[in-house]
């Protein structure tokens, strides 16, 4: 699964990036402002109309991500190892 298909305030665990082909240059965006693997993250809210963009939280910053960026970001569940 990815960020943009995670249901509302559930906490996912970042499993890894997987950049577009169109815009290499996201995951390395993405890490830099706190997506790694194994972060917990979370969608609080889909922006309206159209669901973009998502709030999202990571840690403990919350950013507004484009629903391109999120479908770059791949979870598993919180309770899988680290």
């Amino acid at each position: 699964m990815n960020l943009a298909e995670a249901p509302l305030n559930t906490t996912w665990r970042v499993l890894r990036l997987s950049p577009t082909q169109a815009s290499p240059e996201q995951a390395s965006q993405l890490e830099e402002v706190g997506f790694l693997p194994g972060e917990l993250v979370s969608v609080l809210a889909h922006g309206f109309p159209g669901q973009d963009p998502l709030v999202v939280r990571v840690g403990l910053s919350t950013f507004a991500l484009r629903r391109d960026e999120a479908l770059s970001v791949l979870l598993e569940t919180k309770d899988a190892d680290a």
